[in-house]
């Protein structure tokens, strides 16, 4: 997760280089470079596209101006991640012109919508890949080469990608991401996923697991399990019982204790209790949920079709903190939503204030083309006002932020040890179960990135809590 900061949080992440040292260039033929952005879905599929191309022979490289194929896995969530995105493939078509054979590809949500625009009229791209089509990538690139203009972005109701193992991308070797399912069948208004990604369908729980217990046998101590909604995760094969969310969380926390699980998305509607219980069952299943709220009035939510009520919400919020009185809690916030009211926008302060969410995602409503709610609605709020509204969003989440951290002074917690910190080589970093990055002296003991250490907190900032090894 981003860390909170004074201006408003972004999730469309600056596009991220890898060059995933499993594969690396050394000895191929031809060099790949891919660029990542958005949510951590995108991230994830990135480590599938490497693997695959690994498979047809490329080697991967940090250095774009070397790579023989250009890769951006892009995100359609808000604007700014497309003129981002267009910025960039700019700046490589530029490249192009001093680079025969190279060939630049958009990979992801962006892809289907704006295929014909990135191939056709602005002729930014060679290939043109959707996020169920990555399999066929090597067929694209040989037809790339030949000069035809390569594209796939059929979206299926099968392809889970189970069967691929995914090279980790600029890995820490300690944290890594699984995914569990693809898609969404939610239709809120304001969203693009449905229509990029496709319907939902949940990846069978064996092969999940294998992962999972590959990845804790090759060092790893966390993982991260993702999907556009975790909790309607439902696998049934023939002939066996039907496995769902909250079954498929234990299974993965019995990996091996030492293992910690975290999971994302949520949405409010579909969380069960019984994903509460086997939460606070397994000490190794953090305590953390990310629960978007959106909008903290009904009717807003309603016109955003999020099939909940501000009074459902708040009362699933109080249900996680009656079984988990530890359990940190996340947020997705938007401000100035079609004919949002300034009373109903106070709704959305009143209910961070109920929830006292450690972080949130904030945004000012950006309007996608396609979705329900550019079909819908009129895009009526001025900008002066959304960013107005946002600003007050922010100070409020930054003041919850401070003050959570302030209730964990004298504290210890259990902290898993993910890397040294960036600001100084004598710190180390890691996080609690609670999602809260920890940053402490090393104090030359003898310990390293995977392990576990008990820090008690004795200073923090809005975004960092500082202390020391017990």
């Amino acid at each position: 997760m981003l860390e909170l900061t004074e201006k408003v949080i972004d999730e469309t992440r600056q596009g991220e280089a890898f060059a995933p040292s499993a594969i690396e260039a050394v000895g191929a033929k031809r060099h790949f470079y891919i660029e990542s952005y958005g949510c951590q879905m995108n991230f994830s599929d990135s480590e599938i596209v490497a693997s695959i191309l690994a498979e047809d022979g490329f080697g991967a490289t940090r250095n774009f101006e070397e790579a023989d194929l250009i890769l951006l896995n892009t995100c359609s969530i808000r604007e700014k991640a497309e003129q981002t995105v267009r910025k960039r493939l700019t700046e490589f078509r530029k490249l192009k012109q001093s680079r025969p054979g190279m060939l630049v590809g958009v990979l992801g949500c962006m892809a289907e919508r704006l295929k014909s625009k990135f191939l056709e009229e602005e002729k930014l791209v060679d290939l043109v890949v959707g996020p169920d089509a990555y399999r066929t990538l090597p067929q694209l690139i040989s037809e790339a080469d030949g000069g035809q203009k390569a594209v796939n972005v059929l979206l299926s109701r099968e392809e889970t990608y189970a069967d691929i193992a995914p090279v980790r991308l600029n890995s820490n070797g300690i944290t890594a991401f699984v995914s569990i399912m693809r898609g969404c069948n939610n239709m809120c208004s304001f969203c693009v996923v449905p229509f990029t990604r496709g319907r939902e369908r949940s990846r069978d729980n064996v092969s999940i697991v294998n992962e999972c217990r590959s990845l804790f046998e090759g060092g790893y101590r966390e993982v991260t399990l993702l999907g556009q909604n975790v909790d309607s995760y439902y696998y049934t094969a023939d002939g066996a019982e039907p496995v769902n969310f909250a079954q498929l969380l234990e299974q993965v926390a019995l990996v091996s204790p030492l293992l910690r699980v975290r999971f994302a998305t949520s949405h409010p509607k579909d969380i069960t209790d019984d994903v509460l219980h086997t939460m606070a069952k397994y000490e190794n299943i953090c305590k953390y949920i990310h629960l978007p709220l959106q909008s903290g009035s009904t009717r807003v939510l309603q016109l955003m079709n999020r099939t909940y009520t501000r009074e459902w919400y708040q009362a699933k919020v109080d249900r996680i903190k009656e079984i988990m009185p530890d359990c940190a809690l996340s947020s997705d916030v938007i401000a100035g939503f079609c004919t949002e009211t300034e009373e109903e926008h106070r709704e959305t302060l009143s209910m961070m204030e109920h929830a006292k969410y450690e972080m949130s995602y904030m945004f000012f409503y950006s309007e996608r083309p396609g979705t329900l709610a550019q079909r819908r609605y009129k895009d009526d709020i001025p900008e002066d006002v959304k960013k107005r509204r946002l600003t007050e969003i922010v100070n409020l989440q930054n003041r919850l932020s401070l003050e959570s951290n302030r209730k964990d002074l004298g504290k210890t917690y259990k902290v898993l040890i993910e890397s040294t910190s960036r600001r100084s080589e004598s710190d180390w970093m890691g996080r609690n179960s609670q999602n809260k990055v920890i940053v402490f002296a090393k104090n030359g003991q003898d310990l390293k990135p995977g392990d576990y250490v008990n820090v008690t907190v004795q200073e923090c900032t809005k975004a960092t809590l500082l202390g020391s090894i017990v």
